[in-house]
């Protein structure tokens, strides 16, 4: 790079370095703090968004990961301050993580606009911190660096391997057929989460920190390092060193994330066989770095890269045995003929310049594009008279025979509605039938919860199924498997074609042409939407009464319309 920053044209230098009475406040309350002007004079000013919480334990360790950080910005010569945000703590924030994205992705923005911020640091990792932070990041535009919390321990029980989700969904299973006992159930709960760190599957967490470095947002091979890895605050440390240099050389995020850049992190998704909530996150971040992307890119990504990461719940493996086996580094290797090695990244450097030498160790874990786990397309995008807008499906972990499947409907109004009548020991199920929920979208969750895995109905559990076409206008967790239909577009608390979906009804899906279908003529479709009636919205006031007003389709990546629209946002007056 060239044309270096001077420190005066920092953004903090309008704070820190003028010679008035206001910089002279500002100055006082850091000596407050106990710093001195060798501290900061002539620094960039370093700020450590931080989504650590109590309630978190993907991000348990990120406060001492600060820490980390913060040593590598002082040895580099700049100024660290940490800022908490809104930690967005996947198992324990009701109704849904997703309702607060944004707002995390608002409050990101807002930390480094109002504060004499040079450049970021962002701490985080749990499902939708990434994108949230990286959308406020992209909005800001100072110079940023994502550093993933990486996946937690394997799980263990009985001598088997556990992944967090995906298995807890096999053996609640099995729980319920009274294959095992609340003795197994109970070992299990205290095997399956050994360490801090996000789940250790390719759900959603592992999906977008991989992605993230991807797009070239994060230092090479940082989002596979298992948290708990000395090799995790290491890593810390340079990106602490790296987000000064990037500071004088104003590398934006605008400088990184072209539209090759998202074709990079797409085609990384497909081979990771990666969480379908990719898709409505990496819309949303690439709107808002002004790049047109939509599903249907997609679809035309996955029909051209097979799934080659052979790790739970499309594979065998886990997080922690990818991490051994190469990593993200070693997978884009073997990529490297579909990736554009030109872009650039948070290094300085190119793609290819960062994935050099990187070599796959374990090629049962990272197969090769000739040998690949599956070879249809981790994700498909469907269309058709139930979902104009589209709808999406992971055939990789489906089962195959679902693929092309048309059967009689069993339709439930909300989740409340699902779950009463799927315990019931006499309801008129088969394993032909197609499960149907509605009211689970972004207006109708609210905030599209992960509902979209319905449980198979506890009859059909006794009976040996474990797989049947499920269909919804929610998302699923990435840890899930199974034939999902997710994302249904537009969603039914709006009108859109779900809402009239009844019970008797015939749906037949083909995922290899890309079709959905109900089969209910035009005129019925009609008549029942006339006779509808629009459910009343969730809240009257508050964030919620503003999500509601403002939430984009899961098509168009959810995110607010203002916060998509309308010209730059100026630097804030200081007086």
């Amino acid at each position: 790079m060239t044309d270096r920053k001077r420190p005066e044209q920092l953004r903090s230098h309008r704070w820190l370095g003028v010679n008035d009475l206001r910089s002279f406040g500002h100055r006082s309350r850091l000596r407050q703090f106990g710093y001195d002007k060798p501290d900061w004079d002539g620094k960039p000013v370093i700020g450590i968004i931080n989504t650590w919480s109590d309630l978190n334990a993907c991000h348990a360790h990120l406060r001492s990961r600060a820490e980390d950080v913060k040593r590598g910005v002082w040895q580099a010569g700049g100024f660290p301050v940490e800022l908490p945000a809104m930690s967005l703590s996947e198992p324990f924030i009701k109704p849904t993580t997703m309702l607060y994205r944004n707002f995390l992705a608002m409050e990101t923005e807002e930390l480094l606009r109002s504060h004499p911020i040079d450049g970021a640091v962002l701490l985080g990792g749990c499902d939708k911190t990434t994108p949230a932070l990286i959308m406020g990041a992209i909005s800001m535009g100072i110079p940023a660096i994502y550093v993933p919390a990486g996946p937690m321990l394997r799980g263990n029980w009985a001598g088997r391997r556990l992944g967090s989700g995906s298995d807890v969904w096999k053996y609640w299973d099995e729980k319920r057929a009274g294959n095992i006992s609340d003795a197994d159930w109970n070992e299990m709960e205290g095997g399956i989460a050994r360490s801090f760190g996000t789940c250790m599957v390719m759900g959603t967490a592992a999906t977008m920190m991989a992605i993230a470095e991807a797009m070239g947002l994060s230092l090479p091979g940082a989002s596979s390092i298992p948290a708990a890895d000395s090799s995790h605050p290491r890593m810390c440390s340079n990106a602490g060193r790296r987000i000064v240099d990037m500071v004088w050389d104003d590398l934006t995020p605008d400088k990184i994330l072209s539209a090759a850049a998202f074709d990079n992190a797409i085609r990384v998704h497909m081979a990771l066989g990666g969480s379908t909530n990719a898709i409505v996150h990496v819309i949303a971040m690439a709107r808002r770095a002004g790049i047109t992307l939509d599903m249907d890119r997609f679809d035309e990504i996955s029909r051209q890269v097979p799934v080659i990461a052979n790790i739970t719940p499309s594979g065998n493996y886990l997080m922690e045995d990818f991490y051994y086996a190469g990593g993200i580094r070693a997978l884009m290797t073997e990529l490297r003929d579909l990736l554009d090695l030109s872009c650039m990244t948070v290094t300085g450097k190119t793609v290819g310049e960062n994935i050099s030498g990187s070599k796959v160790h374990l090629p049962d874990v990272i197969h090769s594009l000739a040998d690949p786990i599956y070879a249809g397309g981790a994700t498909a995008v469907l269309k058709g008279n139930l979902a104009p807008r589209g709808c999406v499906m992971k055939p990789s972990a489906a089962e195959q025979r679902l693929c092309q499947h048309r059967g009689k409907v069993i339709a439930f109004d909300d989740y409340n509605h699902m779950a009463r009548e799927i315990e019931r020991d006499d309801l008129d199920v088969t394993p032909d039938h197609i499960l149907v929920l509605k009211n689970a979208g972004p207006q109708g969750g609210p905030g599209m919860p992960e509902w979209g895995m319905l449980p198979i109905p506890k009859k059909l559990v006794k009976a040996g199924v474990r797989d049947m076409l499920r269909i919804s206008d929610a998302r699923m967790s990435g840890t899930s498997y199974g034939a999902c239909i997710l994302h249904v577009a537009p969603e039914s608390f709006i009108g859109g074609p779900l809402a009239f979906v009844q019970t008797g009804d015939e749906i037949e899906v083909d995922v290899a042409n890309r079709r959905i279908h109900l089969h209910v003529s035009d005129e019925e479709l009609a008549r029942r939407r006339a006779a509808w009636t629009p459910p009343k919205p969730h809240y009257q006031r508050g964030y919620g009464a503003m999500f509601a007003q403002h939430i984009g389709q899961a098509d168009d990546g959810c995110d607010f319309d203002f916060l998509q629209a309308g010209a730059a946002t100026p630097e804030p007056e200081i007086h």
